[in-house]
Parts: C-alpha cells; structure tokens; sequence
C-alpha cells in the first residue's frame, strides 16, 4: 500500500496543497469548509505518512485543530526555502511551495511531529500571547514620551499577570504538566516563568538528547570551518521566546549556583568573552532539565 506524503502551503485565506506520491495539486479555502474539502480531497488519514506544513503563526491553527491525531510534521520556513533553492527552484508561489513541501517530506523522509492535545494547544496560544505582552510592556516602558505611559504600563502589566495566572492553572491541572513543572522548580534558579515556558515551548524535554535539547533552544554553537580557516562558532535559529527566558536565570546561576557559577570561571578565564560562557551556562541549566525529566526526579544538592 502506497503511502502519502502531501505538501500544504498555508496563507491567510487559502490553502494549496499537493501530493508528492501521485503529482496532484489543488487549492481550498483556509477555513472551516475548506478543511473538511481538504480531508476529502486527501483520502483516509491511515493512508498518509506526513502532511508538511510552514509554521505561519496562527494561520496554520486550523490546520492542526482539523488534522489532529494524523502525521503532521510543521517546518521551519527558512528551512523549506533552503531545500527549494538546493533542488534548483527559484520560483516562490503558493502552488510551486506546496509542491516543494511535499517533496521535502518524503525525500528527507521527515518524523511526524509528536501528537499535541487541544489543551497544549491552548497553552501555546496563551504563552504566545504573554510574550507579545511582555515586549509591548518592554516598548511602552521605552517610549518615555508618551502622556499616559504609567496607565498603559499597568494595563499590561495586569494582562501579563492574567495570561500568567491561566497558564499556571492549566498546567495545575495536567498531573503530566504538573509533575514536569515540580522536576524544573526544584532546580537553583529556575522560577515560575522559565519553567511553564520550558513546559509549554519545549514538549521533547526529557526525550532527546542533550545535543538535540540544545539546538532545539538555540544555544547549541554552530561549528564554521572549511579548508585551513576556522571561523567564530555561533549560535543561530532555536526557539527564541524559551532562549529569552533562559538568559536572566543564567544569569542568576551565575551568582548564586556553584556549578554554574565555577563553569562560567571557568571560561572568562579562559578567554572566552562574557557572552559566550552566558550561553553556556544557559546550555548547562537546559541540559540538566532534560535529564532530570527523563529520570523523573527532582533535583537534589551534591554533597563535596
């Protein structure tokens, strides 16, 4: 039995979508009707191996919520743009990326990604929201000049506290959320923000490896080497909004968590401009979480 690998290039207002297996190709509206024609132009979901998509923000949520339970495998843009350019195609439509989304699918034989329930969903969507907030609040509190910037400060101030409170009381009432949440809390410095948003943005915590953990978050250096030159190694890509909520804990761990603090030593003293050994503390507190996940138990002193 042949198995499927369809493309879905999502906009707005309209989804195109093509089958890498059989070569068809057809457009449907990007709502409720268009979905449902969708599921009927693709067939029985038993028979797909992967339905690609862009990450489009909350554009591609109908998708998800409609194809739930099926093999969705959500790329990163740039990265489909990379594939389409090294197979030779320079053209940029909505038809030629569905295309191209499908092929990348099956040439690189692309693991669909892990099933995600409505309710993390829903925290996805709240975390999202907090952090469109919280860099509103962060412009508000730049743009000095504006009369009423105390009375917007504290209408968004009280939102984020909002969104916050839900976030925390839906992660309460996962016992699987919950017991996460216990493992992260019990690190040094790592508080209620950082560890809902290591539950909400980072669900492969505690099933990937350390490497795979790290470059997931963005802070894992990207090696720049050919021929006899050797270039800076540096971070790039990653989960941006979890690498933003890592830096202040980092930063604490530095002062207050002797690991952290002598591996930070370590690396000034070795040269390494402050910046750098940040990260690394930043790689450090991820990678431990990971662990501590995958064991299941809570963080505990090492004695000397």
């Amino acid at each position: 039995m042949t198995e499927l690998t369809i493309g879905v290039d999502i906009s707005k207002r309209r989804l195109d979508a093509a089958c890498y297996t059989s070569g068809r190709q057809e457009r449907f509206a990007n709502d409720a009707a268009g979905l449902k024609a969708l599921r009927r132009w693709i067939g029985p979901g038993r028979l797909v191996a992967r339905l690609v998509y862009e990450a489009t923000g909350r554009y591609h949520a109908g998708l998800e919520a409609a194809f739930a339970g099926w093999p969705l495998v959500k790329v990163n843009p740039l990265r489909a743009r990379r594939f389409a350019e090294a197979c030779g195609t320079r053209a940029k439509t909505d038809a030629v990326d569905a295309r191209m989304l499908a092929r990348m699918g099956a040439q690189l034989a692309l693991p669909p990604d892990p099933p995600a329930s409505p309710g993390a969903r829903e925290l996805q969507a709240l975390q999202t929201a907090r952090a469109g907030l919280v860099g509103d609040r962060i412009a508000l509190i730049q743009r000095a000049d504006q009369a009423r910037l105390p009375l917007l400060r504290r209408l968004a101030a009280r939102w984020i506290r909002a969104l916050s409170a839900a976030i925390a009381a839906r992660i309460a009432a996962d016992s699987a959320l919950a017991r996460r949440q216990e493992i992260l809390l019990s690190i040094p410095c790592v508080g209620q923000h950082l560890s809902a948003t290591l539950v909400v943005e980072m669900p492969e915590l505690g099933a990937a490896s350390a490497k795979e953990i790290a470059a997931l978050a963005g802070v894992a250096p990207l090696t720049r080497q050919s021929g006899q030159w050797t270039g800076k190694a540096r971070i790039s890509g990653g989960r941006g909004d979890l690498r933003r909520a890592l830096y202040m804990p980092a930063l604490n761990a530095i002062r207050y968590h002797p690991d952290m603090r002598r591996l930070y030593e370590r690396l000034t003293a070795a040269g390494k401009p402050a910046k750098v050994a940040i990260v690394a503390v930043m790689r450090k507190l991820l990678v431990l979480a990971n662990a501590l996940v995958a064991q299941d138990r809570l963080w505990e002193p090492r004695p000397a």
